[in-house]
């Protein structure tokens, strides 16, 4: 005898229905992380780092067969305005260039900044014995003898966030402070120089 074929709207395969309830809950997942992460952002409303130079010199200034020695001092400026973040740096380097050449290199150690805090951080760059090309040379002799230099001044950081017990995974901030202008006579003050963060 044969069997009559199944009626329209039978029951659909288990495993169909199986995949559809997989995907709701993946969907439902997915829509209440992002909720989760816009109200966390709402109440955290994060702000963004101001970095500012606030001071610096040079100090045994030396340009001879195009090989520099100096060293280089800088005080930098580092605000957290935020109210409810506060911030690791893990590992700080800081270095300065001429006309896209690295002359001076040098770490900061590590350091906490809490909430709503201004942290001053006193940098000492010393170029040694810096071989440089002659167009570069050339022009940094010119600088010299005009009494001022303009100098890009980097800082990469490996940071980490904190809010209230939370803490993120390292992330890497860069700061470009440029042009950073700097007197070779200490008669004429420093102008402050803002910089620039990608995070």
């Amino acid at each position: 005898m044969a069997v009559p074929p199944a009626p329209p709207g039978a029951a659909k395969p288990r495993h169909s229905i199986l995949v559809r309830t997989i995907a709701i809950v993946l969907l439902a997942l997915i829509v209440l992380v992002g909720l989760s992460v816009l109200i966390i952002w709402l109440a955290v409303r994060p702000k963004k780092l101001v970095y500012t130079i606030e001071d610096g010199s040079i100090h045994g200034f030396n340009l001879t067969n195009n090989h520099l020695n100096a060293t280089f001092n800088f005080v930098i400026r580092s605000y957290n305005p935020n109210t409810k973040v506060s911030f690791y740096y893990d590992e700080v380097e800081v270095s300065v260039s001429y006309d896209d050449e690295t002359v001076a290199f040098n770490t900061v150690d590590p350091f906490f900044q809490p909430r709503r805090n201004v942290t001053h951080l006193g940098v000492k760059l010393v170029a040694q014995d810096v071989g440089l090309f002659g167009a570069v040379a050339k022009d940094l002799r010119l600088e010299r003898s005009a009494g001022e230099v303009e100098l890009d001044v980097r800082v990469k950081a490996k940071i980490r966030f904190k809010v209230g017990v939370w803490k993120s995974r390292h992330r890497t901030m860069w700061i470009l402070c440029s042009p950073t202008l700097v007197h070779f006579s200490s008669s004429k003050s420093f102008e402050r120089t803002y910089c620039d963060i990608d995070l």
